[in-house]
């Protein structure tokens, strides 16, 4: 429409000249007959007057000579008269032609600047069709070579051009994407790659000899062209002070069309933003694979992840089902790997699990899958393989480890030692889940063998298999009552041996079945250990006993302790006395109420963060009791290493105090020994009234059993009548 707009105008701009210049041509006429016509009355009233001067001359009346005087003197006033009068128009005549030129100029102004108007409009109307196509989504930003494509051909629609080209600087050379607009021979298209692109090599200031890689694409399949006219390019770089967009340096626009100064300009600023659109698509691709990629890989070995190997878990175990095929998985565990990064760093940590990561590679099949699955674990699918093929890959990848040295990085090496569990489908689980609950099993078995081996499923025995199967269920029976609430304490009563009163509660947890059922949490001690589910029990425990208390301190002593049991894992210094702190001054009690207890065993087997939390213990204002004390095979070495405020004598001994002279004299003697030292003893398993009088003989200061008090719900005081006070 802008096209017929600028032609009328250019009409009516016609139009209007000719006009203009015939009524200055009329002008012109009738200024050059009025000149004549001046000249001619002048002429003639030149003659008459000298005529009558004459005449004058000769005549003798003087009545008569006086009207030829008159006569003469009229034509003289005429003849001025007439003069001013041509002079005038004279002046007239020079105006208003100024001012016909002058209009015809003004208004051959006005069309030409109106009419660049319509251009400008026009172009920037292309432009806006060009751009307004340019619109970045995720499925442009993925498929940029096609997106650039799309917006090439809206580009030709509108501003016609036979070439386009992007350049990339790439890691070791230059890339050149290189357009097509048309069905061109082959001869043309070499003359593209060849003079085109060194104009375009020389407008980007790239060196001369750089080895290109060209990529060709065919936007439009037009009808054949075997030549074309001078090609002239517009080239735009990316700014200099603008970071290059994943490398892009520049686009070209190459077109034998000439283009207007006007053009030239919509057509740069069309480039400007393809710089950017295009410099960012690719960005923003390869962002992208980044990102799709490293969800499924590990970022440190390159193997793919836990997802990976879950998904294809499930992939190959309704594979293998359709087509009745067998297939075996391997669950790796690198051996005392947290002694590699205390003792060499996480550095060398990171190079140990580049190197399994290699290992894996180079020693499974096209096909398999090689996966991390967290710290120091890895996974392999092995497609199509029994359990023999799976044992031994196993035990290929373990041999491989085993015989690679592995440097540290103060100039010593180490070597590192692999378990590994094999399950094979349908064998030894037709699901995801049983056969990753089976791998894992072999995998602990392999162990508590003393690691550095292989073993299967089919090598446990049906009993082990059972009983590991039963604390793998309890542990999800675990995590669900935790999630739904369903773990909750029981109070024992500990009694003061020489008043009969109550002195503390101790703090047990039990489990409450979705039926109702209660379950002791002791069935669960082997599951808590193994899966690391210390924390989330001991905070629930911690805060529903601290609950009760506050409860509690209104209607009883203030003074009565509670007994709590920890995990040993909280030994590390995972919050758990910041959190019991916190709940403390929430809920007002006096952190000395408070007595933490924790397993001889583990106790021990961590001395060196043990005196950290005992001192950190100590400064929040709680106390410590050790439990099982005397169950260890050194225990006077850490009655004098450790302080503690109890110790609970391990009711092994306690309950065969009457019947074995070995075990009274244990207790007996680890009585005396905690009384000349200043600790408390607390005497566990008191299933009688005889063994409850002999204990109080020995000195024990507190006991607690099923004779003295079962666990309940709530914290109730026992009548301290019938227990020997």
């Amino acid at each position: 429409m802008s096209h017929v707009e600028t032609g009328q105008l250019e009409s009516v701009r016609l139009r209007v000249i000719e006009r203009l210049a015939a009524l200055k041509e009329s002008q012109v006429r009738t200024k050059i007959f009025g000149n004549n016509l001046a000249e001619l009355v002048s002429a003639l009233h030149v003659e008459i007057a000298q005529d009558l001067k004459d005449a004058l001359g000769t005549v003798s009346d003087p009545a008569f000579a006086s009207v030829l005087s008159k006569a003469i003197e009229t034509c003289g006033r005429l003849d001025r008269t007439l003069a001013l009068l041509f002079a005038e128009r004279q002046r007239q005549w020079h105006k208003n032609g100024d001012y016909v030129q002058a209009l015809l100029s003004e208004f051959n102004e006005t069309l030409a600047g109106l009419s660049n108007t319509l251009i400008e409009k026009d172009l920037f109307e292309r432009q806006s069709q060009v751009l307004e196509k340019i619109i970045l989504s995720h499925e442009n930003v993925s498929q940029w070579k096609v997106f650039v494509q799309e917006i090439l051909i809206e580009f030709h629609a509108i501003f016609p051009f036979n070439f386009f080209y992007i350049a990339f600087a790439e890691e070791h050379n230059f890339s050149l994407y290189l357009y097509y607009l048309g069905n061109y021979t082959e001869s043309i298209k070499q003359t593209a790659r060849d003079t085109l692109a060194k104009q375009m090599i020389a407008s980007l200031k790239l060196p001369f000899d750089a080895l290109i890689d060209i990529e060709e694409f065919v936007v439009k399949q037009d009808s054949m062209s075997d030549h074309i006219e001078d090609i002239h390019l517009v080239t735009v770089a990316v700014p200099e002070h603008t970071p290059k967009l994943a490398g892009l340096l520049g686009v070209a626009y190459a077109s034998q069309e000439t283009l207007t100064p006007q053009e030239e300009s919509i057509v740069r600023s069309i480039l400007s933003v393809m710089v950017m659109v295009v410099g960012s698509s690719k960005a923003l691709s390869r962002t992208m694979e980044e990102l799709e990629y490293y969800s499924m890989h590990d970022p440190l070995t390159g193997l793919y992840n836990r997802r990976y190997f879950n998904n294809m878990l499930e992939y190959e175990v309704g594979r293998s089902t359709r087509h009745n095929h067998e297939f075996s998985i391997l669950l790796l565990d690198l051996d005392d790997f947290k002694d590699v990064n205390d003792s060499y760093g996480h550095p060398a940590g990171d190079e140990v699990l580049i190197l399994v990561g290699e290992i894996m590679r180079s020693h499974t099949r096209k096909g398999d899958v090689a996966t991390r699955i967290g710290g120091d674990e890895f996974a392999i699918v092995l497609t199509e393989t029994g359990r023999e093929g799976a044992e031994a890959a196993a035990a290929t990848i373990g041999r491989a480890l085993r015989e690679r040295i592995c440097p540290a990085l103060d100039g010593r090496h180490f070597h590192l030692t692999v378990s590994i569990g094999c399950a094979t489908f349908p064998h030894d689980g037709e699901s995801e889940a049983d056969l990753l609950a089976g791998a894992d099993l072999a995998l602990y078995h392999v162990k508590d063998l003393g690691k550095d081996g292989v073993s299967s499923v089919a090598a446990l025995g049906e009993k082990q298999l059972q009983a590991n199967r039963t604390t793998r269920g309890y542990a999800e029976d675990l995590r669900d009552a935790l999630r739904e609430d369903r773990i909750i304490p029981y109070y024992q009563p500990i009694f003061n041996v020489r008043s009969g009163e109550v002195f503390a509660f101790e703090t047990l947890a039990r489990l409450i079945e979705p039926s109702g059922k209660t379950i002791s949490a002791g069935v669960f001690v082997e599951t808590i250990e193994k899966y690391g589910m210390g924390r989330e029990l001991d905070r629930a425990i911690i805060s529903k006993a601290l609950q009760a208390k506050r409860e509690k301190m209104t209607s009883e002593q203030i003074t009565t302790k509670i007994f709590i049991n920890l995990s040993a894992q909280e030994i590390q210094g995972r919050g758990i006395l910041g959190y019991a702190e916190e709940l403390c001054t929430q809920l007002q009690i006096p952190p000395k109420c408070i007595v933490f207890e924790i397993l001889e065993r583990d106790a021990i087997g961590d001395m060196t963060n043990m005196r950290k939390f005992l001192t950190k213990l100590r400064e929040k204002g709680f106390a410590f009791a050790l439990d099982d004390f005397g169950s260890g095979y050194n225990s006077f070495h850490y009655l004098r290493e450790l302080h503690f405020e109890y110790v609970k004598i391990d009711g092994a001994f306690v309950r065969n105090i009457l019947n074995s002279k070995v075990d009274y004299a244990l207790v007996q003697n680890l009585s005396r020994l905690c009384q000349d030292i200043g600790i408390l003893t607390v005497a566990e398993f008191v299933e009688n009234q005889e063994i409850f009088d002999a204990l109080k003989g020995m000195g024990i200061n507190y006991a607690q059993g099923f004779h003295l008090g079962m666990p309940m719900r709530e914290m109730h005081n026992e009548p301290s009548l019938g227990l020997g006070g």
